[in-house]
C-alpha cells in the first residue's frame, strides 16, 4: 500500500507540472493586458509600462514562469494584481461558500442518483427506466446556468419559498444556511446526478446478469437482499469512480453556479479575476483544483481496497 501511494504521488508531479505550463502560457497567450486594466481608459503608455514593471511583466516569459514556479514550491502563490493582497488569504476567504456547495452537492446528487440508477436497472425496459434515463438525458442537455435561472424565477421569484441569491455560514445558524444553499445546490448537483445515475445503472445491470445473482435467487433470498447486498456491493467500484470523476463537472460547475446565485466563493473569485487579467489569482485557484481533483481520484483508488476485497495494491 505505502509503495502504492508512494507510486501515485510521483506520477502527480508530471500532471501538475503540465497544468502548470499550460495555465501560465494560455493566461499570457490570451488577448488582454493587466497593466492596461489597472492603469485605466485615461493612462498614457509610460503609465502602462511602469504597471507592468511593477507586477514583473516585463521580463522574458520563461524568467516569469521560474520566479512563480518557485514561489509555489514554497508555498507563496503571490500577491493579487486586482484585489491588492496575497493569493493565498484571497482564497482562504472565499473557500467556505465553495466547500460548503460542494458537499451538501455531493449529499444530494449521491443520495438520489444511486436509487434512481438502482431502481432503473431493477425495472429495466419499464416505464421507471425510461422516465430515468429521459432525465438523465435532459440534465446533461440543459445548461447549468439555464437550470439555475429556472429555479430563481419559480421558487424564488414567483413562490418567494427561498432567497434569491447570497450565502449564509453554518456559523449563523443552520436554518439561514441551508435555505440559501437549497437551489444552487440543486443547480449544480442536475448533471452530476444525470452523470451518477446513468453509470449506476449501468454497473447493476452487468452484475444481475452475473451468475451468481441467478444463484442467489434460487436459494430464496428475497429481491432486497439480492439488490443490495450482492447487486449494488458488486457495482460499487464503478460507481465511486464516476462519483470521483464527476467532482471535474462540479469544479466547473462551481463557478457558473456561484456567479448565477451570488455566492462569493472560490468560483466567484475566479471569474472576477479572469475579468481583470490577475494572473496570480487564476493561475493558483487553478492548481488548487488540479490538487482537489489528483487527491480524490487517489482516495477512490484507495476505496477499491475496501469495496472489493480481490483488489490489492
Amino acid at each position: 500500500m505505502l509503495a502504492f501511494l508512494a507510486r501515485r504521488a510521483l506520477a502527480t508531479i508530471p500532471v501538475l507540472a503540465m497544468v502548470a505550463v499550460f495555465v501560465f502560457l494560455m493566461l499570457r497567450l490570451t488577448p488582454g493586458d493587466p497593466a492596461a486594466i489597472i492603469a485605466g481608459d485615461n493612462a498614457n503608455t509610460q503609465q502602462v509600462d511602469a504597471i507592468r514593471a511593477q507586477l514583473g511583466l516585463e521580463k522574458p516569459l520563461l524568467a516569469q514562469f521560474g520566479i512563480w514556479i518557485g514561489k509555489i514550491l514554497q508555498g507563496d502563490f503571490g500577491e493579487s494584481f486586482f484585489f491588492k493582497k496575497t493569493v493565498a488569504d484571497l482564497i482562504a476567504q472565499r473557500i467556505e461558500p465553495t466547500l460548503a456547495l460542494a458537499i451538501v452537492t455531493i449529499l444530494l446528487a449521491v443520495a438520489v442518483a444511486v436509487p434512481l440508477g438502482v431502481l432503473a436497472a431493477w425495472k429495466q425496459n419499464s416505464w421507471i427506466d425510461r422516465t430515468v434515463m429521459a432525465l438523465s438525458v435532459a440534465g446533461f442537455s440543459v445548461p447549468v446556468f439555464v437550470i439555475g435561472y429556472v429555479l430563481i424565477y419559480v421558487f424564488a421569484i414567483q413562490l418567494g419559498w427561498l432567497p434569491v441569491q447570497g450565502y449564509r455560514s453554518i456559523s449563523l445558524g443552520f436554518g439561514q444556511f441551508i435555505e440559501r444553499m437549497i437551489l444552487p445546490s440543486i443547480t449544480l448537483s442536475v448533471i452530476y446526478i444525470a452523470l451518477i445515475a446513468r453509470i449506476t445503472r449501468a454497473a447493476v445491470l452487468e452484475v444481475l446478469g452475473e451468475d451468481y445473482i441467478r444463484t442467489a435467487r434460487a436459494k430464496g433470498l428475497s429481491d432486497r437482499q439480492v439488490l443490495v447486498h450482492h447487486g449494488l456491493r458488486a457495482a460499487a467500484v464503478p460507481i465511486v469512480t464516476v462519483i470521483g470523476l464527476g467532482v471535474a463537472v462540479l469544479i466547473g460547475g462551481v463557478v457558473v453556479t456561484e456567479s448565477v446565485y451570488g455566492i462569493p466563493g472560490i468560483g466567484r473569485l475566479v471569474v472576477d479575476a479572469v475579468l481583470a487579467r490577475d494572473y496570480p489569482t487564476i493561475q493558483a485557484v487553478v492548481m488548487v483544483f488540479s490538487v482537489v481533483y489528483v487527491a480524490l481520484n487517489l482516495l477512490v483508488d484507495l476505496s477499491y481496497v475496501f469495496l472489493d476485497p480481490r483488489i490489492r495494491y
